[in-house]
């Protein structure tokens, strides 16, 4: 019996295909990026053709880097971008337009046409969602208004909007799927019912036959993919996120993960209840096996961490890398009262601010480069404690650890400082690829590799440990001093056009 996972990681930037052992470790991987297109300012754009045959390349490299052979994998599970819209051919496979990427901003005007036609508080109440931009429905809309003969074709069945998932599903296996975790961001499906609304989709005007169907996360084989001669089940997806939570064994109620990447994204399992939140957090599902209820959980994001470590780097010339970054900010007890709020196109999750922009508060004379290296890591920190305490507010849930993952994780002083602003420990697992591995974990569950995801748990290593040490007088004091700068960065950008 074939003894290897493959994982597809479809990301942002790039694609890699990670080779797993039955025992949850890496044995090899390919990753190629892609380019970003950006047509006009706050337009992003991806070539799908381009990420299908850096996938294709992906595969081979990762199979021969381990000296494999295709038939040597079990099982393939994909983890993908979320709400990024490509729109193809289902006959002829042709792209209709480059995908339409989740950070684009070009449908804002269209999402305040949705917001006028239907209440927000209704859209939460279906979705789990806000209005946003950031989502996959207004993306659609605009290409069905945008693209010459879309509409036409829409109507004749010869075009599919689809997640990055469900397009890497069609090119692998034929089959137009997408599981209940991405389809969770399009913002047309019923979050209890499981499928596409009815409602939303009159809205919106997109034709239930031009979106996939929706199928659990894991649990059964959606196609097969013919691989040097082999027929591979493909049959585990997971959205990027969920699969870093899945990734991280944080299968049951109450557990969470913080992934600490570009931006900075906390998950927290609430179990088989949707929990709708009232402190801007968005009610999302976590993960469903077949012939089970589904998992959800409740989601925060921030737009800017370690792109604010890249900005200290390559716009102030600051330092030369993360590293010195990190032993500038572990030269100095903290911060020297200097705090720094990286609103740069707003505040997401829990404030949703679009007005927002943003600050360095409480410099004095005494401010040193190293104090300003440490506010820049102690951003995020604070950026993750307000998402932190709305988690607690909107599920009732405290949490007694939380699991990280992300490049930046790898900073000990930002670790440290997370574990003391949030009171609890802080841990970090030995196999750092927790998003491949979700997606490995769900395809191997599938296929049989293992038996019960419960048991997956033992193959999660802890490697680090940062254990709260601050005084808690001294805590609430910074936590004040950040409120206070968040308050400073509002209604900023209050004149602009």
């Amino acid at each position: 019996m074939p003894k290897y996972i493959g994982a597809i990681d479809q990301g942002t930037t790039s694609t890699r295909f990670i080779i797993f052992s039955q025992q949850g470790v890496p044995v090899a991987y390919e990753q190629l990026e892609h380019q970003q297109h950006f047509p006009q300012p706050g337009w992003v754009e991806h070539d799908v053709l381009e990420i299908w045959a850096n996938t294709e390349r992906c595969i081979h490299g990762a199979l021969e880097k381990a000296g494999l052979r295709a038939d040597d994998l079990a099982a393939i599970g994909i983890t993908n971008q979320r709400e990024t819209i490509a729109a193809f051919d289902p006959v002829t496979g042709r792209p209709w337009h480059r995908a339409i990427v989740w950070q684009d901003l070009r449908t804002s005007q269209i999402v305040e046409g949705l917001g006028r036609e239907l209440p927000e508080a209704e859209i939460r109440q279906k979705t789990g969602l806000l209005y946003s931009p950031y989502f996959s429905a207004s993306k659609i809309m605009w290409l069905l208004d945008n693209v010459d003969g879309l509409r036409s074709a829409m109507e004749k069945g010869r075009v599919v909007f689809a997640t990055m998932d469900a397009f890497l599903v069609w090119k692998l296996t034929g089959q137009l799927v997408t599981d209940v975790t991405n389809a969770s961001r399009y913002m047309l499906m019923d979050l209890k019912t499981l499928d596409w609304d009815e409602d939303l989709l009159k809205l919106t005007g997109i034709k239930r036959s031009a979106l996939p169907r929706i199928v659990p996360s894991m649990g059964e084989v959606y196609g097969y993919a013919s691989i040097d001669g082999a027929r591979i089940p493909v049959c585990g997806i997971l959205g990027d996120q969920q699969a870093a939570l899945f990734g991280q064994a944080c299968f049951n109620e109450g557990d969470a993960k913080c992934t600490y990447g570009t931006g900075c994204f906390m998950l927290v399992n609430t179990g088989t209840r949707p929990c709708y939140s009232k402190n801007g957090l968005v009610t999302t599902l976590a993960f469903q096996a077949k012939g089970e209820e589904a998992r959800y959980a409740i989601e925060g994001s921030v737009a800017i961490a370690g792109s604010l470590v890249q900005w200290t780097r390559d716009s102030l010339k600051m330092v030369s890398d993360a590293k010195e970054l990190d032993r500038l900010a572990e030269s100095v007890p903290d911060s020297g009262g200097v705090y720094i709020v990286p609103a740069f196109s707003g505040l997401f999750a829990p404030h949703w601010r679009s007005d927002a922009r943003g600050v360095i508060a409480g410099l004095t004379a005494y401010a040193t480069r190293a104090h300003i290296c440490r506010a820049v890591l102690e951003a995020t920190a604070f950026q993750a404690y307000d998402i932190f305490e709305a988690v607690k507010e909107d599920s009732g849930i405290s949490l007694s650890c939380l699991k990280v993952d992300g490049g930046l994780t790898n900073s000990a002083p930002l670790m440290a400082f997370q574990a003391d602003i949030l009171d609890i420990p802080v841990v970090r697992p030995k196999v750092t690829e927790t998003t491949a591995l979700g997606a490995a974990f769900a395809a191997g569950l599938s296929a049989g590799i293992w038996q019960k995801r419960e048991n997956l748990a033992s193959y999660w290593k802890e490697q680090l440990r940062w254990t709260p040490g601050m005084d808690e007088a001294v805590r609430h004091q910074k936590i004040v001093f950040w409120r206070k700068a968040v308050e400073r960065t509002l209604g900023w950008a209050d004149g602009e056009d």
